[in-house]
């Protein structure tokens, strides 16, 4: 019986671990200010470019943790897990979706070395918000709130940040 017990087994997702957080990161992104005061345009694609803001902005704090690299690479698939559900839900068949998914992701990595080279210079943020994002009326305001969103994240030990104790 234990020898069935081991064959059906399942062994767990490391990702489960970091749903809390994935969870967090896509809240954060749906907060109202991030459409009404910070610019970000209330379109589908607005959202998708708040997501990878603060995704971005979260995997770059954990890329300098050591014990938070192998999280962060968790972190991301989660976002192409949900990426992918989300086009599919969307009626996106397979013979397109991969080339979707590559574009998608080639996005949040773009984002990533834009924001990671721009830092915490404000005016490097705002340029990288308007070159990256659907943004009304200029990226300062938003760029003034990825910049507060890194200090915050510096102030995490990387213990709260696997329990998602983020905030904006």
């Amino acid at each position: 019986m234990a020898f069935l017990k081991s064959l059906f087994r399942r062994e767990p997702d490391p990702k489960d671990a970091l749903r809390p957080l994935w969870h967090r990161v896509v809240e954060l992104s749906r907060d109202p200010s991030w459409y009404a005061e910070d610019g970000i345009a209330d379109t589908v694609q607005g959202r998708f470019d708040a997501i990878t803001l603060v995704l971005a902005m979260v995997l770059l704090r954990m890329e300098r943790d050591e014990e938070l690299k192998a999280p962060s690479v968790h972190l991301t698939e989660l976002f192409v897990d949900d990426m992918d559900g989300q086009l599919r839900e969307s009626g996106m068949g397979d013979p397109t979706l991969g080339k979707q998914m590559g574009r998608l992701v080639s996005v949040l990595g773009g984002r990533l070395g834009a924001l990671r080279e721009a830092g915490r210079d404000e005016a490097a943020l705002a340029a990288v918000v308007e070159r990256n994002a659907a943004v009304e009326g200029g990226g300062s305001a938003a760029a003034r709130r990825l910049a507060a969103f890194a200090g915050a994240l510096d102030e995490r030990t990387p213990e709260a940040i696997l329990a998602a104790e983020i905030a904006l």
